[in-house]
């Protein structure tokens, strides 16, 4: 007998031919004899087996590499040998991915744990595919050199928890204001760097005349897109199939028309998002607003911030539309914008009473439904749709059965999930928690079938970002420092009880506390300011002032003292502006 026949082969090159027998099987298994929960659970797990092969096929790409197999296959680069060889459809991103998640040979030959072993433990185990670890990636690189060891660890081991409980689209905005906590004076998100990789290009004209628009935007410009794709690309509207598709922005759209036209309209998003743009941009050259260079597209944009964020200069605003916006470029532009101040009471998620008795609710009910926490997304667990897509939902009794179009009683919902709440198996039922920590938000519980033990209620709960962190960083440090003790058997201060985003930042001596640069620009009015989040009590909801503004020491600082000057007990308070 030949060497060929008497030799074994390797045991991975078995272990992979029993993996295509066993895909065999499943690609043609009758999945009738499941129920509804197996079948569920049969996809569930080949979805976690796909991101297990992705992370197997790193490590043998890493020792492809670590053996000089490209060179000797005659390619030029480990990407062309993963493009031609692997057929990997994007290598830069695999390779990065690779680098980050995947144990790799030095020169000399020894073994390198993975660049981010958390990241890398949750994609062994699947509990991550390929689009989560490569959103958490991005975030992660953000993080510059000069920062900490240990807050780099906090930092890897927050984003894991993050990518293995929301969605890649999720994990970039949540790593956003992980980002902006971990440097609340702005220097992680340099105007330099945004200036310098802002960029929008027109590509050559296709066959059939259309063209690709590919770019990166500032958060401005983001923002300003995201708010006239809301206002004039709503279905039914601007829609160039449709001959009787009202014109304009929404506001001036018949609503009956509107409704007619929205059952007609079968574009995708993006396809009412190019047509909202063409229809704007014609009606600016149309009425010469884009004739001039120092006017720009009539948008409105409403944003809320935090106003410890807004003393100090510091974080991030939200959107309507889910952009978020740096506060120094909300306070930028704050001699264009309008103030409200929406005040809760006594730290809880509960407004106080301004609705009024009808049915639809009005502009100030939808300003501070949006104001609260968790109020810029639709109420429904796990639903992303910005404020600027939802209805006001009657969530703790519908207004067919006597329900109150009161503030205490409404909660956003996109149209979808509106429609589906009501009595039978598969809708869902809201009610407004009343008192506890989820005090003032919509718990929304799918109705299980008959006979079926009921479904629990859930919340579209937020990640606290701040607080998760300081745990995750006094994990690190305990781990790498030991018990936090001082000399003489004191206690080293800790994050343990760090504050959440909305009751402003603790002056500690953890990743929370106040860099050099900011605590030596305070100035003699600072310790007034940092009172007014330290005092409690209820305060009213407050619409604009129609006065002149002062704009220095700048405008929002000025028309927040101007609003708050004469009731300096403030607790937790949320600005929503326009511009």
């Amino acid at each position: 007998m030949s060497d060929e026949s008497i030799t074994p082969q390797p045991r991975a090159v078995e272990l992979v031919a029993d993996l295509h027998a066993t895909l065999d099987k499943l690609q043609t298994v009758d999945l009738s004899p499941c129920t509804d929960e197996e079948l569920m659970e049969v996809a569930a797990a080949t979805e976690r087996a796909i991101a297990r092969t992705t992370y197997a096929g790193d490590r043998q790409v890493a020792e492809i590499e670590a053996r000089d197999l490209p060179r000797k296959t005659g390619c030029r680069t480990l990407m062309q040998f993963m493009t031609h060889r692997l057929r990997i459809s994007n290598p830069m991103r695999r390779r990065k991915q690779l680098n980050a998640t995947a144990a790799l040979t030095c020169l000399n030959g020894d073994r390198l744990e993975p660049e981010h072993p958390t990241l890398a433990e949750a994609f062994a185990k699947g509990s991550v595919g390929t689009g989560h670890v490569q959103a958490a990636i991005d975030v992660l690189d953000q993080i510059p050199h000069a920062v900490e060891h240990d807050v780099k660890v906090a930092a890897e081991r927050q984003m894991a928890e993050i990518a293995e409980a929301h969605t890649p689209a999720d994990i970039t905005q949540l790593g956003a204001r992980l980002l902006a906590h971990l440097d609340p004076d702005g220097t992680l998100a340099d105007d330099t760097d945004q200036k310098r990789r802002r960029g929008l290009w027109i590509g050559r004209q296709r066959a059939d005349g259309t063209a690709k628009v590919s770019g990166t935007l500032t958060p401005a410009l983001a923002a300003r897109l995201t708010m006239m794709f809301a206002v004039w690309g709503k279905p039914g509207l601007n829609n160039p199939d449709d001959p009787q598709s009202p014109q304009g922005p929404a506001g001036t759209a018949d609503p009956d028309a509107l409704t007619a036209a929205a059952d007609r309209d079968g574009r995708t998003p993006a396809q009412s998002n190019h047509d909202a743009l063409d229809a704007a941009l014609a009606a600016g050259f149309a009425d010469g607003a884009l004739g001039t260079s120092h006017r720009g597209l009539p948008v409105q944009l409403i944003v809320k911030a935090d106003l410890s964020d807004l003393i100090q200069g510091a974080g991030l605003a939200t959107t309507a539309t889910g952009t978020l916006l740096p506060i120094r470029d909300l306070i930028a532009m704050a001699g264009e914008v309008q103030p409200w101040l929406a005040i809760f009471k006594d730290a809880t998620t509960v407004p106080l009473h301004f609705g009024r008795g009808r049915r639809l609710a009005t502009r100030e009910q939808r300003l501070v439904s949006f104001a609260r926490p968790d109020g810029e997304v639709c109420s429904a667990p796990g639903c992303d749709q910005p404020a600027t897509q939802v209805d006001m939902h009657h969530a703790h009794r519908d207004w067919a059965k006597g329900g109150l179009t009161d503030i205490d009683d409404l909660a956003p919902a996109c149209p979808r999930h509106n429609r589906m709440v009501g009595d039978q198996p598969g809708q869902y039922t809201t009610r407004i928690a009343r008192s506890g920590p989820d005090e003032g938000r919509c718990v929304w519980r799918l109705n299980a079938e008959a006979g079926a033990p009921p479904n629990p209620g859930r919340l579209n709960r937020r990640p606290d970002i701040p607080r998760r962190f300081a745990e995750h960083l006094n994990t690190v440090r305990d781990e790498i420092h030991g018990p936090p003790t001082r000399p003489g058997g004191q206690t080293r201060p800790t994050l343990r009880d760090a504050p959440s985003a909305s009751s402003g930042r603790s002056s500690g001596n953890r990743a929370d506390a106040p860099s050099a640069s900011s605590a030596g620009s305070r100035g003699p009015d600072d310790r007034a300011r940092r009172s007014w989040l330290k005092t409690s009590h209820v305060i009213d909801v407050r619409p604009p002032l129609r006065v002149r503004r002062s704009t220095r020491p700048s405008p929002v600082e000025a028309h927040l003292a101007e609003l708050l000057g004469e009731d300096p007990l403030v607790r937790n308070a949320a600005g929503t502006f326009f511009g």
